[in-house]
């Protein structure tokens, strides 16, 4: 396995900017004293949490406790191993990677299954626009129903490497054979129907896209990891698919499609305050917008909306207008999409478009003046809801209302937060033309009944959530392997006084303060900023990352030093101490205990007990 030169990896650290990276994944603020902050990518929050201190090149979660470096950050996000990772970060950033003398650096059967499937899908992407640019058949026909028949610019192809994919086998297959990508990953990247057993061969492999227009679906890191191909007349007849309008890559182990949306990695970065997204039905539409200056639309992939997917915007901003059909399939689509929109802690507008119109025909006809038109009769979440489960509360009978009320109910109990459903409860009211003390009595009778059936329900056993980390301060073994960390002048010393057999090494803070003291003890301690050799697990890593992002507000370590070893010292002896004790009481003629001894014994741990611990050096905080 090839093995990365260890000055390699130091020299990334020190190149990249640890925002730069984490950037990709999260939007992040300015929170004071130099650090940055985002909603955490580890696990759902609506109140930000995660840290990242640039100077330190470290990140913390306060919420889930998570903490790493930049290296540990592309592998958490981007399920890589650690040569994987760096070597990821070199190709990113430009920075030549090193290995060892006589590893070589990794042969194609060494890498990863997902990151050779993301080679293929890159390597696909641009045979499909080199094909759509060409002076071919497929070429000429795709490009002129691209410019005549959708009414986009070539540059716009350009931009987002429109592709074509060609009616006959069009060397794909080939070129991935000759490139040597793994057999596992050309029959699991989802561009090829490959029979069950059937060896892979140039004939074994048939194209799943002929005859199509090739859209590249990125992930939110902007990594291309399926496709969406829209008929055209060259679809072939035999394809299995002909008369369906758009076929998308099937899931892959890079890709989803409940967990993406298109454009969002392009999107992300052009919405803030008072600039929401704006989500609306197919990647086209999308295009459309981007392509008269509205740059952050985003689409679904084909699918209902998923909770994950607004998980996921909520990271970058809290602000989303959906753009809808005026027929009654938006409708429904849109109470669907409204309760995990609340759960997520969005804030949504609707822009109701006429019956008939559509994003892509609006703003062809009448560019971006047209999103301003619209928007101006935007509705608020709970103004559309109304309109849509009573529309016409004026005429509407007792029993018609009721049942409007009750979908109402139903949609803000999924909202959090007392002030929201106080809100919502009375908007729903005035629109319902409903009395607010009624229906806040309903929702609480409502609220009340669900909670008793939850408790009635058999408990399921999901998978647990991130939990917050446990207070690990009152582990002695805790407090000297921050000093060790924080002011390295004690670990010498600490290494001198602390008998290796009094350190719990049954948890992470003791097994690493057992072998950084060893280091210290032999002196080759390599400094707390390069200590990727010692870490060995992930565990490790994260509480190294942990300790280390925060500087202690410490005013004399040595004390502190000291009475840590008292704590350790104490927990060592004193049980033995008390065994004794309990031999000597227990004395008696038949006893095979030696009294002389154990006397003796005790008076050593007494005395070991009673003599002062004082580490006298000088102690400077880095």
């Amino acid at each position: 396995m090839p093995v990365i030169k260890p000055t390699c990896v130091r020299d990334l650290k020190l190149r990249v900017n640890l925002a730069d990276v984490v950037s990709r994944v999260v939007t992040l603020k300015k929170a004071g004293g130099g650090r940055l902050k985002g909603l955490c990518p580890f696990h759902n929050e609506k109140t930000p949490s995660f840290n990242v201190d640039t100077d330190k090149g470290f990140y913390k979660c306060f919420g889930c406790g998570k903490a790493g470096d930049l290296i540990s950050f592309v592998r958490e996000t981007e399920q890589l191993g650690f040569t994987e990772a760096v070597e990821a970060l070199g190709q990113r950033f430009n920075i030549p990677i090193e290995y060892e003398a006589g590893s070589g650096g990794p042969s194609r059967e060494e890498r990863s299954l997902r990151q050779e499937i993301f080679d293929i899908h890159e390597l696909a992407t641009e045979h499909y626009h080199q094909a759509f640019k060409a002076a071919t058949p497929a070429g000429d026909f795709m490009r002129k129903y691209w410019v005549e028949s959708r009414k986009f610019a070539l540059e716009l192809a350009d931009e987002f490497k429109i592709g074509v994919a060609a009616p006959a086998d069009d060397g794909l297959a080939a070129l991935l054979l000759r490139r040597k990508f793994s057999e596992e990953a050309i029959r699991q990247c989802g561009l090829f129907f490959v029979r069950d057993g059937a060896m892979l061969a140039l004939g074994s492999l048939k194209p799943r896209f002929r005859g199509r227009l090739m859209i590249p679906i990125r992930d939110h890191q902007g990594r291309v990891v399926a496709f969406t191909a829209r008929q055209t007349d060259l679809t072939p007849e035999d394809d299995p698919a002909r008369e369906a309008k758009y076929v998308n890559s099937p899931e892959t182990p890079i890709f989803t499609k409940g967990n993406l949306l298109f454009n969002l990695d392009r999107a992300r970065s052009h919405v803030g305050e008072g600039q929401p997204f704006v989500m609306v039905e197919g990647q086209l539409d999308a295009l459309r917008c981007w392509s008269v200056g509205l740059k952050s639309a985003i689409a679904p992939q084909g699918t209902s909306i998923t909770e994950p997917q607004l998980v996921l915007l909520r990271r970058y901003q809290s602000q989303v207008e959906c753009f809808l059909d005026g027929d009654s399939a938006g409708q429904k689509a849109a109470m669907r999409f409204l309760p995990m929109a609340l759960r997520a802690g969005l804030e949504v507008r609707f822009l109701v478009l006429a019956k008939g119109d559509d994003p892509d025909s609006l703003f062809r006809e009448r560019g971006l003046a047209a999103y301003e038109e619209v928007r101006k009769g935007a509705c608020s979440a709970m103004t559309f809801a109304c309109r849509t489960v009573l529309p016409d509360p004026a005429t509407a009978s007792s029993e018609v209302k009721s049942r409007a009320a009750q979908t109402i109910l139903e949609l803000i109990a999924a909202a959090e937060g007392e002030v929201s459903r106080s809100e919502f409860l009375a908007e729903a009211a005035t629109h319902l033309r409903l009395s607010p003390a009624a229906l806040q009595r309903d929702f609480q009778t409502f609220v009340t009944r669900q909670s008793r059936q939850a408790a009635a329900r058999p408990a399921p056993n999901p998978a647990a959530p991130p939990q917050p980390p446990t207070n690990t301060g009152q582990s002695a073994e805790h407090h000297l392997l921050l000093l060790c960390l924080h002011f390295e002048s004690l670990g010498k010393p600490l290494s001198a006084a602390l008998p290796h057999e009094w350190i719990d090494t049954s948890h992470p803070a003791g097994v690493l303060l057992n072998r950084f003291l060893g280091e210290f003890e032999n002196d080759t301690w390599p400094g707390r900023s390069h200590l990727d050799s010692l870490l060995e697990t992930p565990e490790e890593k994260t509480l190294a990352a942990s300790l280390l992002f925060d500087t202690p507000a410490i005013d004399d370590p040595v004390k502190v030093a000291n009475e840590g070893l008292r704590q350790l010292r104490a927990r060592a002896l004193e049980p033995r101490l008390r065994q004794i004790e309990l031999a000597l009481a227990n004395l008696g003629a038949d006893s095979k205990s030696d009294p002389i001894s154990l006397l003796k014994e005790r008076s050593e741990i007494q005395r070991q007990l009673r003599q002062p611990l004082n580490l006298a050096v000088a102690v400077q905080p880095l």
